[in-house]
């Protein structure tokens, strides 16, 4: 981790397209401005935190969702195979 002093007004240069500056500090709080591409996104540690749970989240129910068609695809197979031999055995 790369670790940087900087005062009020003082800026950092990440790249060649992306700028945080110091704007205040007052008291525990640092106020930063983010001057970045719009293509990139920028949020707040905890908030990319929640929104990764909810994507791990949304995978997860997806995988469940096929693996509960398959198990119907299975059943319903299951189901015509036991019809046809029951058929045969008429």
């Amino acid at each position: 981790m790369l670790i940087l002093t900087r005062k009020s007004d003082e800026s950092i240069i990440i790249g060649n397209n992306i700028k945080i500056k110091v704007l205040k500090v007052q008291g525990s709080q640092v106020h930063i401005g983010i001057d970045a591409p719009r293509e990139l996104s920028v949020y707040r540690e905890e908030i990319y935190e929640q929104i990764r749970k909810e994507n791990v989240n949304a995978v997860q129910r997806t995988v469940d969702e096929n693996k509960i068609k398959q198990l119907e695809d299975s059943l319903s197979n299951f189901k015509n195979l036991f019809n046809s031999v029951k058929k045969k055995d008429k």
